[in-house]
């Protein structure tokens, strides 16, 4: 009998799998452990936190009629419903890093779950407004979300791994918009009053949200070698100092803006464009849902590509290109904005918002094509602050141009639409020593190993600390 342990032979996978067993592969119209699974169970369980929180919207014109609402309390409730999410974004980052995705994403989906409920039990502004900051929380799983892919997938798909979760997932904002209407006319068509009609339709989203948290649960799988243990360097270092190291890098910080003008630009949209229909040119309700839907479900293939344009950007330019391919994407995007907010007939709005979509959504895809390649021990962190980056250009967005009846609506996208352009600027400062940036070459001095690890697109590795790294 040997007294020593036989080694055991490296785990066999569907795909082809690189050093640290991700997937050198995309497949996304498969089921295969571990990799696809969890691809799934990350955008199935995010789709339905976007759905919970883009499900009041929609209904806003019943709601604020029978709750007896005012233009300001509306506007409030919308900011509340991002500001909840910027704190809860910047926390799952090390969350993740400590616990992993799936225990951190599953938990916050069980206990926000609750919160939807209550909103059929809201008689008053104040608990209104209280309630959409609390389901806002929701969508910090959009951070547990990127990092789950970034530890399934390898540098070279990882772009477009990103992408096609956030977009789908995002979807659920757009499907939400088309839905909810329609379930609330189902329940008056029943006989039911309008009043309790709109609080009823909130049980859909609330055991959504719950039965998707329970099959993470079951079902996923935080790395592709199911219970290897967590780095130790990982736990070692603790959530503060993750969060430190992450917040030192500048790269980062520009991240987040630009993530704040193309996702918070996205979730303003999201806010506003259904009202904004309905009150500018007087559709239906369900019309202005119908219109307002189609933004959101832009994100089937819009986000994605933004992904797959940042891959491949980055496999024949390296970072400037995937730093190119996004300031294009998102100036383009900001043009479509300004000119949303000019044009005066419905049809011509309806043409000019799906373009936007299209490009603003395009946009974020690039964003998270660059983001796993800033910082390999705080991935998380970084995920975090560019993902409350996005919450906060939302807060900032809603505050400035749509809160204050000064400012028209139409006279508010447009220059929403000027931000854009302005903050996408800063990305022609962001350098990466092995890789360069949009006007400069690479360095030619010789780089440390976690710099080298970090920025390059053929070296991409999620939080694998060795003693080389800075203590």
């Amino acid at each position: 009998m040997d007294s020593g342990e036989q080694p055991q032979p490296p785990p066999e996978f569907p795909v082809s799998v690189d050093a640290d067993s991700k997937s050198t592969e995309f497949r996304p119209f498969t089921i295969t452990r571990p990799h696809m699974l969890s691809f799934h169970l990350s955008w199935i369980s995010l789709f339905s936190n976007f759905f919970s929180v883009f499900s009041i919207p929609p209904l806003l014109a019943v709601i604020r009629s029978d709750l007896h609402l005012s233009s300001s309390v509306v506007s409030a409730s919308g900011i509340a419903s991002f500001s909840g999410a910027i704190f809860s974004r910047l926390m799952m980052g090390p969350v993740c890093d400590l616990f992993g995705p799936r225990v951190a994403s599953a938990s916050l989906s069980l206990i926000t779950a609750p919160v939807l409920l209550c909103v059929g039990a809201v008689t008053s502004p104040f608990g209104f407004v209280a309630v959409r900051f609390l389901i806002g929380i929701t969508i910090a799983n959009f951070v547990s979300c990127q990092f789950w892919m970034s530890s399934m997938f390898s540098g070279n798909v990882v772009g477009r791994a990103n992408a096609v979760a956030a977009g789908w997932a995002n979807v659920g904002s757009g499907l939400a918009q088309l839905l909810m209407p329609l379930v609330y006319s189902a329940i008056v068509g029943l006989g039911i009053s309008s009043s309790r009609a709109w609080r009823l339709a909130f049980i859909l989203p609330t055991t959504f949200q719950a039965s998707t948290a329970v099959a993470v649960l079951l079902y996923g799988q935080d790395r592709p070698v199911k219970g290897k243990a967590r780095d130790e360097a990982r736990v070692r270092v603790g959530a503060m100092k993750l969060l430190l190291h992450g917040m030192r890098n500048y790269r980062g910080w520009i991240l987040a803006l630009t993530y704040g003008y193309c996702f918070g630009v996205e979730l303003t949209t999201d806010n506003i464009i259904a009202s904004y229909f309905y009150d500018r040119f007087g559709v239906s309700l369900d019309t202005a849902g119908a219109i307002a839907g189609s933004f959101g479900l832009a994100n089937i293939f819009s986000r994605p590509t933004g992904g797959w344009v940042s891959d491949e950007m980055g496999k024949k330019f390296g970072m400037r290109g995937r730093l190119w391919g996004l300031w294009i994407v998102q100036t383009t995007a900001g043009l479509l904005c300004v000119l949303l907010g000019r044009v005066r007939s419905l049809w011509a709005s309806v043409v000019v918002m799906c373009c936007f979509s299209v490009f603003v959504q395009a946009a974020s895809g690039l964003t998270f094509g660059v983001v796993p390649f800033v910082s390999k021990r705080a991935l998380g962190v970084i995920s975090g602050m560019t993902g409350s980056g996005g919450t906060v250009g939302a807060v900032v967005t809603q505050l400035l141009f749509f809160s204050d009846s000064k400012i028209s609506t139409q006279n508010g996208i447009s220059l929403m639409g000027m931000m854009m352009i302005i903050c996408t600027l800063p990305i022609a400062l962001m350098y990466f020593p092995d890789s360069g940036g949009m006007f400069c070459s690479p360095s030619s001095t010789r780089i440390s190993s976690e710099q080298s690890h970090e920025t390059s697109d053929n070296n991409y590795h999620l939080l694998v600390a060795d003693e080389t790294e800075p203590k």
